[in-house]
């Protein structure tokens, strides 16, 4: 299991880069600026994730929000199982 970091927003929500969207042979791709991709700890060959905002726009992320949930609700018994899980670990 791979431990994945937020990254953390514009503090002002400002635009961080500008990208155009490219034909690439039959497709269409976007072109990630290398400033883009270092904020968002990306190299050439990663997945990162879209979902989409409330007002509409698109918001990428590197950490998966369906493995951050599944997290939490680990969390969660973690803390409240957490004697049975220390009797279970000796």
């Amino acid at each position: 299991m791979t431990v994945q970091k937020k990254v953390e927003p514009d503090p002002k929500g400002q635009v961080v880069a500008t990208v155009k969207l490219k034909k690439i042979g039959n497709s269409a791709g976007v072109i990630l600026p290398r400033d883009v991709m270092a904020r968002l700890r990306l190299s050439v060959g990663d997945t990162f994730y879209a979902t989409l905002t409330p007002e509409g726009g698109i918001r990428l992320t590197p950490y998966d929000p369906d493995f951050e949930r599944a997290m939490e609700v680990a969390r969660r018994g973690m803390k409240i199982y957490r004697n049975a899980l220390a009797e279970l670990a000796k």
